[in-house]
């Protein structure tokens, strides 16, 4: 895998100051975070969810590595890093562009950032691949930001939009694998109605699936005109038509739900004692995914019925630090309203 090993530049004492505890250090974070808000603000790339909550997170871990396994233009990274420079970041993406933007963004901080090409779903091998800048430092942290990113979306070249046209392309890497319109070109009809269910689709999935697969589409416009024919003019819910359509040939162009199992697996399995896991994802499916790895790793596969308590020495992997997901302000989903739709759920690993 290729990396890039950022040149270094040494860190202002604004940084170094805010290494305290307490009371300071929780002025110095906001004080900190008001400002990182103020350059994402004006960010051309990705504006990060969930920001100050990533931050509160990550800030106090103990000196070591943190695995930004889905690292986009590098907003979260940035913020993590000027206020913990205890730690250093191994940014994972496939996508070019990101890494490109994140280089750019992350320079400042010279050898406390590695980019690596990956996806989240190879992080170990990520971490083998990278042993030299692993150094035998304890993971301490590994944050997943999932599913499309503010750029994705707005760059039309792309096909992740169905606002603008484009070739029907949606990689998230587009120098590898099948497009969107080549995936269409065999998939099953079958597979395809599955597909767009397991997305959220459900009563015309049937219909759609039938529409698309008919019309081989090439273009978004295309894509957008094979669901609008398939859903009736009164059977449109709130929002654009297509909305799920395209949600699901992302995911499955992607291969994102495989690849976020075995991330996750991956990232229980790297993390040392008292390591954080947190994962922000945008829809039903993902989330779905996330609290069911967690809650497994959090019971040890225990299955016993709770009236009898466990009986078969399942041995818990993390413990999960809140049951239910946290979730955007009204105040930052104003200022950004991407972050409408984010779960965040975090997780502490323990002792085996």
């Amino acid at each position: 895998m290729n990396g890039v090993q950022l040149k270094y530049r040494p860190r202002t004492m604004r940084s170094l100051a805010i290494v305290k505890t307490g009371r300071e250090s929780s002025s110095a974070c906001s004080s900190v975070l008001t400002i990182e808000r103020l350059q994402m603000a004006q960010d051309n790339y990705h504006v990060p969810v969930l920001a100050s909550e990533i931050v509160e997170l990550f800030a106090s871990l103990p000196a070591g590595l943190i695995v930004d396994a889905t690292l986009g233009g590098g907003g979260h990274a940035h913020a993590i890093l000027r206020v913990a420079p205890q730690v250093r970041i191994l940014g994972i993406d496939r996508d070019p562009d990101a890494r490109a933007a994140s280089a750019r963004r992350l320079e400042t901080f010279g050898g406390r950032v590695r980019i690596v090409d990956a996806t989240f779903g190879q992080l170990s091998a990520a971490l083998i691949d990278n042993a030299d800048f692993v150094d035998g430092e304890p993971i301490v942290g590994v944050l997943m930001d999932l599913g499309v990113s503010s750029h994705q979306l707005d760059d039309a070249t792309r096909g992740f939009s169905f606002r603008a046209d484009a070739p029907l392309d949606m990689r998230m890497d587009p120098t590898r694998g099948e497009t969107a319109a080549q995936y269409l070109e065999h998939v099953d009809r079958h597979e395809f109605v599955r597909v767009l269910r397991e997305n959220g689709e459900h009563r015309f999935a049937g219909s759609i699936a039938k529409s698309v697969i008919d019309r081989q589409p090439q273009t978004t416009n295309e894509l957008t005109e094979a669901v609008e024919r398939a859903v009736p003019m009164a059977a449109r819910r709130r929002g654009h038509v297509a909305t799920r359509v395209f949600q699901a040939l992302r995911i499955v162009v992607n291969a994102e739900e495989d690849q976020l199992a075995e991330g996750l697996d991956a990232a229980l399995d790297a993390l040392a004692q008292g390591g954080v896991l947190a994962v922000i994802s945008y829809h039903s499916g993902e989330d779905r995914v996330v609290k069911s790895v967690l809650h497994e790793a959090s019971t040890g596969g225990c299955h016993c019925p709770p009236a009898l308590g466990c009986v078969c020495g399942a041995v818990p992997r993390v413990t999960v630090m809140k049951a239910s997901a946290r979730l955007a302000t009204t105040g930052e989903i104003a200022l950004n309203p991407r972050a409408r739709s984010a779960r965040l759920r975090v997780a502490r690993k323990v002792a085996p």
